[in-house]
């Protein structure tokens, strides 16, 4: 059940302590993909994975902004602090485990939130407040994992089977010919790069015409699966 298509009489008759928190981004996704890419793409997988798994989920309202400040050359890009971030986070957490939903998956779809979510997860637990893990769609696709780029072809395949009308198609050669090979600029196993204009010229990290719907299709199905499972998890740790 979408809670924010609830009534509060809806929310009190639930019987379930599990919640789903989708959480991205808005920043640049190239000239093809929607600066919403991040969100609407956890939105999608926390969807599709809530209707995978047998029970009863809470999604949550998606958090729509993130850790984004590395992006912030391309126009725009959101971000917050990563202290703002783990703060808004954390407090949505304890409002859901206030009202009893105390076990939460978050569904993330933004590689910059990933510090930020692991370490807010791990400290709501141990308050005992809520139990919460982190779920980065993208590397719970097997070995789909490894092309994980920017913009590139995992992302814009999910968003090609699940918002088409948002993909630029006419752009996606732009895209390509902008694009670097992989992210940052490294030496001695060492970033040099800290924002992503300084090692691609139009946002995108990946060949974005490698991702095509059927693709797409995969990638959200396989993230439902590894995310239906992970409730599942959730559930028994919470009834231990």
């Amino acid at each position: 059940m979408r809670l924010s298509e609830a009534t509060w009489t809806d929310a009190a008759a639930l019987d379930t302590d599990l919640a789903v928190l989708p959480i991205g981004s808005t920043e640049q996704h190239g000239p093809h993909a929607p600066l919403g890419t991040d969100f609407l793409n956890a939105e999608s997988v926390a969807e599709a994975g809530v209707e995978a798994f047998d029970g009863d989920v809470v999604v949550a309202p998606t958090i729509p902004v993130g850790i984004a400040e590395e992006h912030r050359a391309f126009d725009g890009t959101l971000w917050v602090s990563p202290d703002t971030f783990r703060a808004y986070v954390r407090e949505t957490i304890e409002s859901l485990a206030y009202h009893g939903f105390d076990r939460v998956v978050v569904v993330n779809g933004h590689g910059g939130n990933v510090d930020a979510l692991a370490e807010v997860c791990r400290r709501i637990s141990r308050t005992g407040d809520a139990y919460a893990v982190a779920f980065t769609w993208f590397d719970a696709v097997g070995d789909h994992s490894r092309d994980m780029g920017h913009a590139g072809p995992l992302e814009t395949a999910l968003l090609r089977h699940t918002h088409p009308e948002l993909v630029r198609e006419d752009r996606i050669e732009e895209a390509r010919e902008g694009a670097a090979d992989r992210w940052g600029e490294w030496v001695s196993g060492v970033n040099l790069a800290h924002d992503s204009d300084e090692f691609t010229d139009n946002g995108v990290v990946g060949d974005p015409a490698d991702g095509d719907a059927a693709r797409g299709e995969q990638l959200e199905s396989l993230a439902a699966d590894a995310l239906a499972t992970l409730l599942d998890a959730v559930e028994a740790r919470g009834h231990e």
